[in-house]
């Protein structure tokens, strides 16, 4: 055989052999792509995205507003946890512009399983809609009241079965707690091993009576003693909860949006409903999305997948983006084409943004810069 037919034929089999490799090779990474993109001023699945109703029982109704333009939020679509990515999917992820391929433990930690992860979702995306509710009716200064809740309990830790999420904390140790923070300065004064007595209100009672308007009923509390153990990180006593905080509003704000999970969707449903809720049209018309998670008193906070969300943003047909300001850089790095990048550290900078953009002074935003 002649010696260039024998380095042409090597060099097939080679090829060959490297692409059944990378065809049949697993790798240990995921992939993220940019995720559906809906308008909170809008309609998903025939519903409207958020919608305002009074509280049964109470007169008259909150007035809602017509709107107009797009504040959307927007998603990152994940493969599953049982995915297995092969050698040329994460080659061919890692030079397209439209995917991320990211470790598979950072989407699916070894130590939680995929429906823990999913239940942590489930439970961020619903805390996210209720600190937009709150952050939303403190701009438009209408009161409602806070109190203190079990946000999360541990599963095996002293507290479960004993405390449940939703049950309203008013006292632990017979001193009155009127903050997440002040129920852990309570149970780590106690040595490991100690017990620690909380006065609850039973989730079930504290809903009913938020329905109605009502804050929890203060003749409904009881006493529970659950015991603590040594934290693994520093040794301190803790009974296994995560303390959060509850809300009674004046009226009922639904949020219908199904198979969304995270905290990231909480500054876009914020401004939607001070959009229906006040007569200016936030938008003027205009199609602004963006993203970012939101506490009780409006701060943005960051979040993950940024450049596919921008992405599926300006594929929507979004001309500006507003972007967390610990965002800013990464999006400012891969920024599609035709996107303004809006920096945004809270619903106050959202809301003013949202002004220069309907009353077209867009020379004057903030936008991000890639470092």
């Amino acid at each position: 055989m002649p010696r260039r037919t024998a380095t042409l034929l090597t060099s097939a089999l080679l090829l060959i052999t490297m692409f059944c490799v990378g065809a049949l090779l697993n790798v240990p990474y995921a992939e993220m792509s940019p995720g559906p993109t809906v308008n909170t001023l809008g309609s998903h699945d025939g519903d409207p995205v958020l919608s305002v109703e009074q509280k049964p029982g109470r007169k008259g109704r909150p007035k809602e507003y017509d709107t107009s333009g797009h504040l959307n939020m927007t998603t990152v679509r994940v493969t599953g946890s049982e995915y297995r990515m092969t050698l040329f999917g994460a080659l061919s992820g890692w030079v397209r512009h439209d995917s991320l391929v990211v470790p598979h433990e950072t989407l699916y930690p070894d130590d939680k399983s995929a429906k823990e992860v999913d239940q942590e979702n489930a439970e961020e995306f619903s805390a996210s809609q209720e600190s937009a509710k709150a952050a939303a009716l403190r701009e438009l200064h209408i009161p409602f009241s806070t109190h203190v809740i079990v946000g999360s309990v541990e599963k095996g830790a002293p507290a479960h079965h004993r405390l449940h999420a939703g049950d309203v904390i008013t006292a632990v140790d017979g001193i009155p707690v009127s903050k997440a923070e002040g129920v852990g300065k309570v149970v780590t004064q106690h040595k490991p091993g100690e017990k620690v007595t909380f006065t609850v209100i039973p989730a079930a009672k504290a809903k009913a009576a938020q329905k109605q308007g009502k804050k929890p009923p203060a003749d409904d509390a009881k006493k529970v003693t659950v015991g603590t153990r040594k934290a693994p990180d520093d040794g301190r006593a803790v009974v296994g909860i995560q303390p959060a905080v509850g809300h009674t509003f004046p009226f009922d704000i639904d949020i219908k949006l199904a198979d969304i999970g995270g905290p990231s969707a909480g500054l876009m449903f914020a401004l939607g409903i001070v959009d229906k809720l006040t007569r200016t049209d936030l938008t003027g018309g205009k199609f602004v999305a963006g993203t970012g998670t939101i506490d009780d008193q409006g701060r943005v906070g960051e979040i993950g997948g940024i450049q596919m969300k921008t992405v599926g943003a300006r594929n929507k047909g979004a001309r500006y983006f507003l972007t967390p300001a610990g965002n800013c850089a990464a999006a400012a790095a891969d920024k599609p084409d035709g996107l303004t990048l809006v920096k945004t550290s809270s619903i106050k900078d959202a809301l003013g943004s949202l002004k220069k953009i309907r009353t077209g002074r867009t020379d004057e935003l903030t936008q991000c810069k890639a470092h």
